[in-house]
């Protein structure tokens, strides 16, 4: 075989092996080629969803900044609100300063009084009313009704002033101003709870039913009558039990304001009575709790 002949051989092989190679490796490059799209298609969107959670992720993020921020506010609010709340009980009515000592014994105090009472206290002068009231309406429970309660005697609060009223027919005898021995215990009882409690005055009103002095008495009408009770029964306290004459008011209110119509005995029997106001005093009672510091 001559060389020419074996060179032509050798070409048509090699060129027959460069078609094939050629055509596998634009098979290939169409594969690599599809298989690159389809991962820049996922790819992008993966970075779309990347975006989407970010986003939701920011939002979150902006939402626990919100709800921080109004925790703290609320926090702001409620320390705001407790200086105040304390300063209702930084200055009294004549302009003394509260010490932090006498502040806590005062929160104190309030601590057992029915929450919806002090909900309406606006006031240090308010507040100071419904400690004493708390603490003396339970001592006359405990001291005057005991455990034989009486219709005749009624103790109530009202406006954080204690209310005792008493029928007529435990104090005085039927038509007079005098006091009657019987009258002498409970006015006791009422004397030693008065003493105990240095922030409080008294005033002891006198009422009366409609019906008219009888002529020739020595009383003049209903006024008269109501105002010598209740002066018979302030002097009952400072002179037989040691109430100071200082914390003691005598009023009378004649027949005008009556618990009933005066239209039956029975009725009437409820109009004729006498009122112990138990008053509280804002200044002796800080006074107390301070000389206890």
């Amino acid at each position: 075989m001559s060389i020419s002949r074996i060179s032509k051989n050798t070409l048509l092989i090699a060129l027959t092996a460069g078609m094939i190679t050629s055509c596998v490796s634009k098979k290939k490059y169409t594969q690599l080629q599809s298989e690159y799209d389809t991962t820049k298609v996922t790819l992008t969107k993966t970075k779309v969803e990347k975006e989407e959670i970010e986003a939701k992720y920011a939002a979150i993020e902006q939402r626990v900044d919100d709800y921080n921020n109004k925790i703290n506010a609320l926090k702001d609010t409620n320390t705001d609100l407790q200086a105040s709340n304390d300063s209702k009980f930084e200055i009294t009515t004549n302009g003394t300063v509260m010490s932090e000592n006498t502040k806590k014994k005062l929160r104190a105090a309030l601590a057992n009084v029915d929450p919806s009472e002090l909900a309406q206290a606006q006031t240090l002068e308010d507040s100071m009313n419904l400690a004493v009231s708390h603490k003396l309406i339970r001592s006359l429970d405990r001291d005057v009704y005991g455990d034989n309660a009486s219709k005749d005697i009624n103790i109530d609060i009202d406006d954080t002033v204690v209310q005792i009223s008493i029928s007529d027919k435990m104090l005085f005898r039927s038509g007079s101003y005098r006091v009657s021995k019987e009258a002498d215990d409970l006015l006791r009882r009422i004397a030693a709870v008065v003493n105990s409690e240095p922030a409080v005055e008294v005033m002891v009103e006198g009422h009366t039913d409609s019906r008219t002095i009888k002529k020739g008495s020595y009383l003049k009408d209903n006024w008269d009558l109501s105002v010598q009770r209740a002066t018979a029964i302030v002097r009952e306290l400072q002179n037989k039990h040691n109430v100071d004459p200082a914390k003691l008011i005598a009023s009378g209110r004649s027949s005008y304001v009556p618990l009933v119509e005066n239209n039956s005995k029975e009725n009437m029997s409820r109009n004729r009575r006498t009122r112990i106001l138990i008053l509280p005093n804002l200044d002796k009672f800080l006074a107390l709790m301070a000389s206890n510091e």
